[in-house]
């Protein structure tokens, strides 16, 4: 006996998108609970796009609301379903105790990706679409090596932090893999000179886009990502856009992806893989709410998480052992100092309330850097004074901050331990030869700005202190600073990481936000592995002060 089965609309494919219409509304709402990206407003007609993994959830929805199609378009369905589900297995399987690396060329003899990188490499060949966030010392610029080394995604072209550059070149292109590299010199492009390699810097991808657009760049991988985490409002961001779109390989690295808000998520994947969370509309539907201040915040930032590491889009492996001792010390701020600058901030403030939209805005931001700034100023001496104890004890020490005004104060106050600064205002030469003279015992304290020294290797080897002497918005800066010491080759047990929080100015604010904050990027890039206890152990801090005294009598 033939069994009639109902049909609750229909679906057919046009252009890219899925295109469902005929929908009962009882079968649209349980549609648009399923589909997120869907408008919930939206009926009548609805339209999903075109990709393995949608194929594969429509093919599920089906088996229970059935759906009229062509034959040619149950063809590409079921066709799609299968390519997911067999891409799924095939990738998964890289993952399993007795998987083998396939041999890899271009590194010079006895030198060869570990076990863990290799099944990085063989995802980002196999999906050809990868963001990479494996803990600070993993060896994530070994995977970005390994992947175009002998590869036919040559020539490549790597972006990198401006600071980063000469380190990529000098201490892993040139001493393990037989490849030629060319760091990019200035905006104006000019007659590239033959090489494997074209190392670019954030600062100078726009001037680049046209060459990017030829599709001459086969790679295209971006160390330290999160530089685009703005989207298309920055000029690197949409040059990164370019150079991704253009390429055949595409790779993303950062141990930190999320530095804010969840939200920012969307942007870094736009480069890597734009269809996987759809327009900004459909991921803010899908995934976000609004949060204080009108900020976008991923709902449910371990769903996200899980969603993306299912997707084999993002993986993420975590370094175990040494310990960092996270210490909160209460720092002097001094309110005279303050005062002074009482009256314009309580002028920026009305503007914030009252002002027009641009000026309310304009006023806001200036209120922010003048709190900050502020804020670093009235407790730099107290810093300082802390800082003393540690470099007369003989322990290298990392000083972090942000204002000019703070490090004057800062080198005036530590001027007999010749500190050297590795800030913003630095070239890479400069912070090449401070790094140098870090290393070598010209100096015990190198002043670094909190955005200066993400990636940077090398400082491991003599220190294991970084004082964070002024706080930023983000928390995740923090753990890209303590990545400077927390690496292989650290000689210690331990790394002591300590904040000086003032009691007063914007340090209470920014501890609060950064709070919400961790939380986002937490669940985002380690779902499921819940709140983590903070280890933090004062004792040999309090001695290192009591010795102090005892010398000072």
């Amino acid at each position: 006996m033939t069994v009639n089965v109902p049909k609750y609309g229909r679906l057919e494919l046009q252009g890219n998108r899925w295109l469902l219409t005929d929908i009962p509304p009882h079968v649209a709402i349980r549609l648009k609970s399923i589909f997120g990206r869907i408008q919930k407003t939206q009926t009548k007609k609805f339209d999903l796009p075109f990709t393995d993994e949608m194929s594969a959830d429509l093919a599920w929805f089906m088996e229970r609301y059935p759906l009229e199609m062509s034959d040619k378009d149950r063809e590409i369905l079921r066709n799609g379903r299968l390519q997911f589900e067999e891409d799924r297995a095939s990738s998964e399987a890289i993952f399993l105790p007795d998987w083998q690396p396939s041999a890899l060329y271009g590194f010079r003899p006895g030198y060869a990706p570990r076990h863990a990188q290799s099944q990085a490499v063989e995802l980002l060949h196999k999906k050809r679409r990868l963001l990479l966030g494996d803990d600070v010392g993993l060896g994530k610029t070994w995977v970005a090596l390994a992947a175009v080394a002998g590869s036919p995604y040559l020539p490549a072209a790597i972006v990198v932090q401006t600071h980063l550059a000469t380190q990529w070149v000098e201490e892993f292109v040139k001493p393990y893999t037989y490849m030629a590299a060319h760091i990019i010199q200035g905006t104006q492009p000019y007659d590239l000179p033959p090489a494997n390699l074209y190392i670019f810097k954030y600062s100078n991808i726009f001037g680049w886009v046209d060459v990017a657009a030829t599709g001459f760049f086969k790679a295209a991988i971006f160390d330290e990502i999160q530089e685009g985490r703005t989207g298309s409002s920055s000029a690197k961001g949409r040059a990164m856009k370019v150079f991704a779109d253009n390429a055949a390989l595409r790779l993303g690295l950062s141990a930190t992806p999320v530095f804010n808000y969840g939200s920012e998520i969307h942007n870094i994947l736009s480069y890597l893989d734009p269809d996987l969370l759809g327009q900004w509309d459909e991921f803010t539907r899908e995934w976000c709410k609004i949060g204080p201040g009108g900020k976008w915040l991923v709902s449910d930032p371990n769903a996200l998480g899980s969603y993306l590491r299912e997707s084999q889009i993002f993986i993420r492996r975590l370094r175990e052992g040494r310990k960092i001792n996270r210490i909160v010390i209460d720092v002097d701020y001094d309110e005279d100092i303050a005062e002074k600058s009482e009256d314009l901030a309580r002028s920026l403030a009305m503007k914030v309330l009252d002002g027009k939209f641009a000026e309310s805005g304009q006023a806001a931001r200036e209120l922010d850097a003048l709190a900050r700034q502020v804020t670093g100023i009235a407790k730099a001496k107290s810093v300082a004074a802390y800082v003393r104890i540690l470099l007369e004890a003989g322990r290298p020490v990392i000083l972090a901050g942000w204002h000019r005004e703070v490090y004057k104060i800062w080198l005036d106050e530590l001027g007999e331990f010749n500190p050297l600064l590795y800030t913003g205002s630095e070239n890479a030469k400069q912070k090449d030869k401070t790094k140098k003279g870090f290393l070598n015992g010209d100096t015990d304290l190198i002043i670094m700005s909190l955005r200066s020294g993400a990636g940077l290797d090398g400082l491991q080897n003599r220190c294991s202190t970084v004082v964070v002497g002024e706080l930023d918005w983000s928390p995740q800066i923090y753990e890209q600073l303590f990545g400077r010491v927390d690496r292989p080759g650290q000689p210690e047990d331990e790394i002591t990481a300590i904040f000086c929080v003032a009691n007063g100015g914007s340090d209470p604010t920014i501890v609060s936000v950064n709070a919400v904050k961790r939380d986002q990027a937490r669940g985002i890039t380690d779902p499921g592995l819940g709140v983590e206890p903070v280890y933090s152990d004062e004792s040999h801090i309090k001695l290192l002060a009591q010795q102090y005294l005892e010398r000072k009598k």
